[in-house]
């Protein structure tokens, strides 16, 4: 059966029963799980109401809206449903397990999100509410602490004042008291003394009756005005002993009692009674504590100006190093208190330790003082005077130093200039010392000229006479051109940025080429004028004489370029060009006066060693009195022998020299600890112990200071990581008997340059059996030592290839081990021979054959192509086809580089 429903939509009733006609119900049913404590729970089922919710449609009739509330509820805010899941958490997680709403509709997916979305901002927030709770409770709970504890402080520090306070006022009543207590017996003592001498001016008797009235007035008047009385009445009646006759409303004065004094015993009990306080203080004003705290004020400042004075502030000179104890008795302040300063800053020293500048100049800072810093340097300062004014400067002669290979004739050219022969007094012909000549020339000028040895050598020489020359005059051979030193004379000209000025020397010869040497010299940077640079070049011969009026012509054209100038009228200033300690004569430094004068009775300063000028000599001999620019003389007087190219400059007392000297000395010798490399001296003895070093200790003398240190700077060249020369003592001067027995007890070689033994010396050294050797040429004193070093070497083992073996088969013999059947493919096989077994090329085995047979004997070698049997030590692993390898090895002596 069916029916139409009264909308008209042509529906079909459905039936809910069977047999039964009825419409749906609106009332949704279902089951809900109800959670109570302990983990119980329980389902139930519930019935909820379905709202029906209409509309007006397009004909105006009202309709039922489907799933109204459905459609309705999505659209509330998140913020209504954060609120009821943050209400009822339990009951939307069950709800949201479940699927359902509280009225049974089945949830969609992005409501179910949203609402999931909504359960964990709500969590979160109340997570967050809970954190906030719980760090303003632990701010309160610190607030309180703090705040507990900062009263605790405050009642603390209030009771120690109030203790400290009552302790002041009762130490001040003690004092008030103890003082009225001796005023009031001074004051008994002289009320007696007025009794004694005026009885008759004593009243009559007081009756008890007054006696009594008198305290109980006095005491009511003193109630009635605390603090008051104590005028100028009371000061009178303090003198009279308290008889003071006080006025009464009649006119009539009454004199009153004294003041009962108390007895010692009374003062020694300490009690003290009403009575007493009324009779002893009376007319007293109690001081008020403002007063009181007046006073201590006073007090105070007086002590406080009484313990700490002014404090002095000090200017405390530092030098580079400096004790503790020293620094703080500059300062006058205890040595300890100077320690703690350092400790605070990190610094643990004692009184008797050097700290350096810097820490001391914070230390000084930190105690209130003025550091002034000074160095052990400055005694040089202002030793050089200062640049001269144009006005004073005169013309001086050029200094003009000889340059060039050994052998080119640079000293046989300064003879002809000089027409002197000064080769002849060199050994071999080589000069082994700078030479310094003045040369007058007929046109009345002055040309100074610095002959240099020529040899490698002497390099350090050459170069010092660079730094002193005006112009360069490079000898240049030319049958020989261009040649080693040659090349290092250019390098030392172009360093000094002095001009240079060739001298083409031998071209007298038949082989000479000059205009090969002119091409050469291009490959230096030295452009001659002809070749279109600015260079002079001269062709000379030294034998004939041959240009020598054009070399002096061009080393006038020259200076006159270069307008060369001094001032005379100033203290002598110079370098020392050779030193040398001569016999009878003491120490002799060959000096170039720069500018300034340097005149006889002098006190000079040379490098590390100072003097008196006791005689000037010039390069012809002569004693003069002074030298001024440019002017090369010997001095006497000097205390040491300085070094070549050291300067000398003029001071103006002994004092001033000594502490130069002194500071320089201990400068050179720091230097040459530091240079040395050697280290502590217990590193220096295990290095040798260990074998990683070999040294040749050497004594060095020679006649001067130039050769010394020729000798000196080549041997510290030669030697390796292995072996070196290491140079015990040099000097200036002949062998002593102290340098003999210094080399004995170090069993060191002396190498004597132009400079013999004394007897005693050669007596000593025969029989502590001491080497000397005595050369006159260094090319000698290189050679040997050299030799002497590369004997010192290790020899080198050498292996040298003797033969090849092929292993044919491998026989085991019982006793003996494996024995290799071989054949000698190349070469020889040795007994006792080194040998190495060779399997796919590859080394297995090296060792030593441990037998060598052919056939049955024992043989010394096999030779290419026979057969022979072969067992090694130690060495079983045998196999057909491998190859021996055999090799000798000899030790083959070193050489240095």
């Amino acid at each position: 059966m069916t029916t139409s429903n009264n909308d008209g939509d042509g529906k079909k009733l459905k039936l809910k029963r069977p047999g039964k006609l009825e419409l749906s119900k609106t009332v949704e049913q279902g089951q809900v799980r109800q959670s109570f404590s302990h983990g119980r729970t329980k389902q139930v089922a519930v019935e909820v109401k379905r709202k029906r919710t209409y509309q007006r449609n397009e004909g105006g009739r009202m309709t039922e809206v489907k799933g109204g509330a459905a459609e309705a509820e999505p659209a509330q805010g998140e913020e209504q449903q954060t609120q009821s899941f943050a209400q009822q958490p339990e009951t939307e997680t069950q709800t949201l397990e479940r699927g359902t709403t509280r009225s049974g509709r089945q949830l969609t997916e992005g409501e179910r999100q949203a609402r999931l979305r909504a359960l964990e901002t709500a969590r979160r927030d109340e997570e967050e509410r809970k954190r906030r709770q719980a760090e303003e409770e632990e701010r309160r709970r610190v607030e309180a602490e703090e705040e507990a504890k900062r009263k605790a402080e405050e009642e603390a520090r209030r009771k120690a004042e109030e203790e400290a306070q009552r302790q002041l006022e009762a130490e001040e009543e003690a004092r008030r008291k103890e003082k009225e207590a001796k005023e009031a017996e001074k004051q008994g003592e002289v009320g007696k003394a007025k009794e004694a001498e005026s009885p008759a001016e004593q009243p009559a008797e007081t009756p008890p009756a007054a006696e009594k009235a008198a305290p109980a007035a006095e005491t009511t008047e003193a109630k009635k005005t605390p603090g008051k009385g104590r005028g100028v009445d009371q000061e009178v009646e303090e003198e009279l002993g308290g008889r003071v006759k006080r006025s009464k409303p009649g006119g009539v004065k009454a004199p009153t009692p004294a003041k009962r004094t108390p007895t010692a015993g009374e003062r020694r009990r300490g009690k003290l009674t009403i009575s007493q306080a009324l009779e002893g203080e009376e007319g007293d004003r109690a001081r008020s504590l403002a007063a009181v705290r007046r006073q201590r004020e006073r007090e105070k400042q007086r002590r406080k100006g009484q313990q700490t004075p002014q404090k002095v502030v000090r200017e405390v000179v530092i030098p580079d190093a400096i004790t503790v104890g020293e620094l703080a008795q500059r300062m006058a302040v205890r040595g300890a208190e100077v320690v703690k300063s350092l400790m605070k800053i990190g610094t643990m020293a004692t009184i008797n330790q050097t700290i350096d500048a810097e820490t001391a100049e914070l230390i000084v800072e930190e105690f209130g003082h003025k550091a002034k810093r000074v160095s052990e340097s400055d005694v040089e300062e202002g030793l050089k005077g200062g640049p001269d004014r144009e006005e004073e400067l005169q013309p001086r002669a050029p200094v003009v130093t000889v340059m060039g290979h050994v052998d080119h004739g640079k000293t046989s050219l300064l003879d002809a200039l000089r027409k002197t022969d000064v080769v002849g007094g060199e050994a071999g012909g080589i000069t082994q010392h700078i030479g310094a000549y003045q040369v007058k020339l007929p046109s009345d000028n002055r040309i100074t000229f610095i002959d240099t040895p020529g040899h490698a050598a002497f390099t350090e020489m050459r170069s010092r006479g660079a730094t002193v020359t005006d112009i360069v005059i490079l000898v240049v051979a030319a049958d020989d051109s261009v040649m080693n030193q040659t090349v290092e004379a250019i390098n030392h000209a172009k360093a000094a940025g002095v001009p240079i000025i060739v001298a083409i020397n031998k071209c007298d010869k038949p082989d000479a080429n000059p205009d090969r040497v002119r091409q050469e010299l291009l490959n230096y940077g030295v452009i001659v004028e002809e070749m279109g640079g600015e260079d002079l070049a001269v062709e000379v011969s030294a034998i004939n004489r041959e240009g020598l009026d054009k070399l002096e012509e061009a080393i006038l054209l020259q200076a006159e370029i270069l307008e060369l100038k001094a001032n005379p009228d100033r203290p002598g200033e110079g370098s020392v060009i050779e030193a040398k300690l001569e016999k009878g004569r003491g120490p002799v430094a060959t000096v170039l006066v720069q500018r300034g004068t340097l005149r006889q009775g002098d006190i000079f300063v040379a490098g590390s060693e100072w003097g008196r000028v006791r005689a000037l000599i010039n390069d012809r001999g002569e004693q003069v009195k002074e030298a001024g620019p440019s002017e090369p003389v010997e001095v006497l007087g000097l205390q040491g022998t300085p070094k070549a190219g050291d300067e000398f400059v003029v001071v103006e007392n002994e004092q001033r020299a000594r502490e130069i000297s002194e500071f320089r000395q201990e400068q050179r010798r720091q230097k040459e600890i530091a240079a040395s490399g050697r280290g502590s001296l217990e590193q220096m003895l295990s290095r040798i112990k260990e074998g990683e070093v070999k040294e040749m200790p050497l004594v060095v003398k020679a006649d001067v200071q130039g050769s010394l240190e020729a000798i000196i700077g080549a041997l510290e060249k030669m030697g390796n990581e292995e072996v070196r020369a290491r140079v015990l003592h040099a000097g200036v001067g002949g062998i002593s008997e102290s340098d003999v027995t210094l080399a004995g007890a170090s069993d060191a070689i002396i190498v004597a340059f132009n400079v013999r033994a004394n007897a005693k010396a050669r007596e000593v050294a025969k029989r502590d059996g001491v080497d000397i050797r005595y050369y006159s040429v260094i090319y000698n004193v290189v050679d040997d030592v050299k030799a002497a070093l590369e004997g010192m070497l290790s020899p080198v083992a050498q292996e040298n290839f003797i033969g090849y073996a092929e292993i044919r088969q491998v026989f085991s013999i019982s006793k003996v081990g494996k024995v290799a059947g071989c054949r000698v493919t190349e070469g020889v096989v040795k007994r006792g021979a080194g040998v190495r077994l060779l399997r796919d090329n590859v080394v297995v085995y090296e060792g030593h054959l441990k037998t060598l047979k052919r056939f049955k004997d024992e043989v010394k070698e096999v030779k290419e192509g026979y057969e022979c049997g072969i067992a090694l030590e130690n060495f079983n692993d045998i196999r057909e086809g491998d190859v021996l390898e055999c090799y000798e090895t000899q030790e083959v002596s070193r050489v240095l580089s």
